[in-house]
């Protein structure tokens, strides 16, 4: 599988044995829409309730928080890509332990997430079709996307690359329409007066912060874990003809755009309508679109919303199959999973990733409440105990490739250290906020148990991979 003539590689690195096939397109359009999600158009008034206008404050903080992340990943991943990503780098940084726990921990996020995604555009799918059950769509589109996934990296980076052009269209129309609004050119959105709403709506209804900034710190754990689908630009740059430089083009256009897409959206949220005008489990875009006189506004966000949701299934199935191959290559998974089709592609790999999807989907469908809620709450806080790993291995890594490798820093962390070591902290406050919200405290303790225990796994193995080198090296010395 790997050239023996290949140079060794001094940080450790080697040949990629995946196909390249990802061009720089579907690296950045990927890196601006593999994060616009359901999170964003449904979920993002979840944070609107807690933190009114504030929750623009809210996306400032959680985006800020991962762009570090994104910008501390995507130096190492250009520096030395490979399909497991972070989780090569952390068994780089701090041993195989990391790179075992990070990789099984993200990899079954990955998978069990993948559920929520084909339950929820099924719905979609069912009201518009209501003669074809749920399952039945369920079926469709994991069928779908695993047959893309087997064929060619290719056929992902192009499903990725519509999917992400359409959500990111369907961002910038609706920024469009909202500053028409907000300036008077769509009388909808004009006060009593008839005069333009422009920033009315920001200070008044109870202020900037009508929760105060209780209200701003909730709205952050509301929104924080809607910018999980970034890490995914950096797997799929392996497999790009030019990992090096695509990933380094991608972060750096994606930080920045997303950033942007987010803050600006909840802008134009809070600014057209009174925060108190959102409706609860309706998107705040189709109320505010509803406002505007778009017609069918709520049909055209239930369309972006499915597409949102098959873009995160596809990039979630490729990415938790990328995992597993590169856990397998590394001998942290059965070796059984390395076997590559003749176009590059580790079909065994997605056909495993895509098997306990179809489970977690069936106990999604049948136990929702009981047995997948259990499954969802344990990886609620996994992400970041990911981002946590990812700023460990950015330190250990940034002074190994300093000394032995500087040119490869193509990409550089800002203000490093102390801007990885703020983030860290953030992670370390967000988690404690979570130990103090009754709503999020049971994910994090259900996540804290998955990753003791997959702690416990990867010590384990470490013991018995020393005790075995110790065993043979006795063995050697009476011989």
């Amino acid at each position: 599988m790997h050239d023996p003539k290949a140079t060794v590689d001094p940080l450790g690195g080697g040949d990629e044995p995946l196909a390249g096939g990802l061009k720089q397109r579907h690296l950045t359009m990927l890196g601006l829409g593999g994060v616009i999600g359901a999170g964003l158009f449904v979920g993002s008034g979840a944070g609107i309730a807690v933190a009114g206008p504030g929750i623009v404050v809210s996306y400032l903080i959680a985006g800020a928080l991962a762009m570090c992340v994104m910008r501390m990943l995507g130096e190492m991943s250009a520096a030395m890509p490979a399909s497991g990503s972070f989780s090569v780098h952390a068994e780089r940084a701090l041993g195989r332990w990391a790179g075992f726990s990070v990789g099984w921990l993200y990899w079954f996020l990955l998978v069990v997430v993948l559920a929520v995604e084909a339950t929820g555009a099924a719905q979609i799918a069912n009201g518009w079709a209501p003669a074809v059950p749920q399952w039945a769509w369920v079926l469709v589109f994991m069928v779908v996307f695993t047959v893309a996934n087997l064929a060619s990296v290719k056929n992902f980076g192009e499903f990725e690359f519509w999917f992400a052009t359409l959500k990111v269209c369907a961002i910038v129309a609706f920024l469009v329409l909202g500053l028409l609004a907000i300036f008077g050119v769509l009388p909808a959105a004009s006060d009593a007066s008839g005069d333009p709403v422009g920033l009315t709506h920001l200070s008044g209804d109870g202020g900037f912060l009508p929760n105060g900034w209780e209200g701003v710190v909730s709205g952050v754990l509301a929104v924080v874990f809607a910018f999980g689908g970034l890490e995914v630009v950096t797997i799929a740059a392996a497999e790009s003809d030019d990992p090096v430089r695509s990933v380094a083009r991608a972060v750096r256009s994606a930080v920045y755009r997303i950033l942007f897409f987010y803050v600006g959206s909840m802008l134009v949220i809070v600014m057209v309508l009174p925060w108190t005008a959102q409706k609860a489990g309706v998107s705040p875009y189709v109320t505010v679109l509803d406002s505007i006189g778009v017609p069918s506004a709520g049909t055209i966000m239930n369309i972006v919303v499915f597409v949102a949701l098959l873009s995160a299934l596809n990039a979630n199935l490729y990415g938790s199959s990328r995992m597993i191959f590169s856990l397998a290559e590394r001998g942290e998974a059965p070796k059984a999973l390395l076997k590559v089709a003749g176009g590059g592609v580790p079909r065994r790999a997605v056909l495993a990733s895509v098997a306990f999807g179809f489970v977690s989907v069936l106990l999604n469908l049948k136990w929702p409440d009981s047995v997948f809620l259990y499954m969802l709450n344990s990886v609620g806080a996994v992400l970041l105990f990911v981002w946590a790993l990812i700023a460990v291995s950015q330190l250990r890594l940034r002074r190994r490739i300093e000394r032995e490798a500087p040119e490869r820093l193509v990409l550089r962390m800002w203000a490093f250290p102390y801007l990885t070591w703020a983030a860290l902290g953030a992670m370390g406050v967000v988690l404690g906020l979570m130990l103090t919200d009754d709503g999020a405290r049971p994910q994090l303790l259900w996540s804290a148990g998955a990753t003791a225990l997959v702690l416990v796994i990867a010590g384990l193995r470490e013991w018995r991979v020393r005790r075995g080198a110790e065993d043979n090296r006795n063995d050697m010395a009476h011989l």
